[in-house]
């Protein structure tokens, strides 16, 4: 009977190896959403677990109806899982927290709480991030400083999975590379209303965090992908053309110096080559950079004029 109401709440967990946590998580997680008086479920994505988490997953489900599974055939990555589990996902509200422990479902109700006041999307901070300086805190607060700077959109931790969204905001929006974090933003271009607020952040006890400094190199080139999309995606001349009378404004400045050095001090031209190779590579770098984000574009367009989607799904639970 349940199954014909509409569902208030979509709860989205993505599971890489986290075999140890699992039983514990779902428990924690139930029992609060238990207590909600509302319609809910849980949609696990399996992300291509080589461990038995894909066994504990479907015992959990056969034994209780609120729980889905999507089992992918292979590891595609937080963002793709997250993608799966809002298509397929019911609810009118859409949390997305991590299997590790380390978010508090607790937190949940605060996070309703706030969307009943009429925000779009409320977004958790770590602000006592139980996690390593070097490796985990300070790349994440450069980064979370740095997307504030350029978006716009002042949030202390973009990376904190633990957010929730009314699903009319977030339905169209297509998730490709490390572009989870970046919902905020494209909230906000669309009008929405965003809040932050503390959440309870736990240290991990059973396995080992997935993510290295490498993924913050990741997110900083989704971060130039996320302006020149906010800022150029519909006018790019602006861009190109400013570059372009950038370098050539540059070229006429190097030329007239070389013709100077000529005439006044007798310098040959052609004998320098440091002005040929200084040139050569600040062009090569920009090409590669506009490369990039104009094969960018293409994948997005063929992604989505085909809807296709970044994921293929081995089997399922409850869907």
């Amino acid at each position: 009977m349940e199954s014909n109401l509409k569902v208030n709440i979509s709860v989205i967990v993505p599971v890489y190896n986290e075999e140890n946590n699992l039983l514990k998580f779902n428990e924690e997680v139930t029992a609060v959403l238990s207590k909600l008086n509302k319609i809910w479920e849980i949609i696990y994505i399996n992300d291509g677990s080589d461990d038995e988490s894909e066994k504990i997953l479907s015992s959990i489900a056969v034994q209780d109806q609120h729980i889905k599974v999507i089992n992918f055939r292979r590891n595609f990555g937080q963002t793709a899982a997250l993608s799966a589990g809002i298509n397929l996902s019911k609810g009118e509200i859409i949390i997305p927290i991590d299997a590790d422990l380390q978010n508090d479902p607790r937190d949940i109700p605060k996070l309703l709480e706030k969307i009943e006041k009429g925000y779009d999307v409320v977004s958790g901070w770590r602000k006592n991030r139980k996690d390593k300086f070097f490796s985990k805190r300070l790349p994440s607060m450069i980064a979370n400083k740095l997307i504030s700077v350029v978006t716009g959109v002042r949030l202390h931790d973009y990376g904190c999975t633990l957010k929730a969204y009314k699903r009319e905001v977030i339905k169209d929006i297509k998730l490709y590379g490390e572009m989870h974090r970046f919902i905020p933003v494209y909230t906000s271009w669309m009008g929405g209303k965003i809040e932050e607020i503390i959440v309870n952040h736990r240290p991990r006890v059973h396995g080992r965090s997935k993510y290295g400094i490498i993924r913050t190199f990741k997110v900083l080139l989704d971060l130039i992908t996320i302006k020149f999309l906010s800022s150029y995606a519909a006018k790019p001349l602006y861009l190109f053309g400013g570059w372009g009378l950038l370098f050539l404004c540059s070229g006429f400045m190097f030329l007239i110096i070389l013709i100077l050095d000529k005439f006044l001090y007798g310098v040959s031209m052609i004998r320098s080559p440091l002005l040929l190779l200084s040139s050569m590579l600040v062009i090569l770098s920009f090409q590669f950079f506009l490369i990039g984000l104009l094969a960018e574009i293409m994948i997005r367009t063929y992604h989505e004029a085909q809807n296709k989607n970044t994921y293929t799904i081995k089997d399922s639970l409850n869907i």
